[in-house]
């Protein structure tokens, strides 16, 4: 597969430093190689915080199905939109604006 996907891993329930670091380093070691990775401290005071690792990784054959069996649907879905804002009244085409400069006033 060609496409990237952004995955996140959540890592909860850490109690010493040490422990936190191992937990960091297996994760690391099982990241693909893909891309930049970055870890964020997310959440707040009454819900709880915990790191969140945000990696991109290979598409796996049952998502890019997913994709392949929505992506024509995806793309009329695009073409009625398309059309029905080049139908609106507030539409402006490029072709019909003037060609003179427009003067900026101070």
């Amino acid at each position: 597969m060609s496409k990237l996907v952004k995955d996140y891993l959540e890592i909860k329930g850490h109690g010493t430093l040490d422990a936190l670091i191992a937990r960091l380093m297996e994760v690391r070691d099982t990241l693909p190689q893909t891309g930049l990775v970055d870890v964020k401290l997310r959440g707040d005071d009454v819900f709880g915080r915990h790191l969140c690792v945000s990696f991109m990784r290979e598409q796996t054959v049952e998502e890019a199905d997913c994709d392949a069996r929505y992506a024509h649907a995806y793309e009329e879905s695009l073409q009625r939109e398309a059309a029905r804002l080049e139908n609106e009244p507030a539409f402006c085409d490029a072709s019909n604006r003037p060609s003179r400069p427009l003067r900026i006033a101070a």
